[in-house]
């Protein structure tokens, strides 16, 4: 597994704006089942690309993880509850 990197001010958005913890985001990277997914709609791409699974924390909570592959660490850009549109496609993309 690649290192997981979150800056400070991306660190502090989770924790104030999802109530999403660093441990519980590094659980999701761990206990992932299913594929990584592409987001290539037109306002999210980026280079390197936006990626994307749902997985559970240690506390069987499921979150959104979405993040950039660069230098070999996977660098967060945002985590957070799936809403039921974001569950569909990955349940018929991914496995979950």
């Amino acid at each position: 597994m690649s290192m997981v990197v979150i800056s400070d001010a991306v660190a502090e958005k989770l924790l104030q704006k999802h109530n999403v913890t660093q441990d519980e985001i590094s659980a999701c990277f761990e206990n992932r089942l299913g594929k990584v997914l592409i987001d290539d709609r037109a306002f999210h791409r980026r280079n390197p690309p936006t990626l994307w699974f749902i997985a559970e924390t240690t506390s069987r909570r499921l979150l959104k993880v979405v993040f950039q592959i660069r230098k070999g660490s996977s660098h967060i850009i945002t985590a957070y509850e799936p809403n039921v549109d974001e569950m569909r496609i990955y349940e018929a993309q991914g496995t979950l």
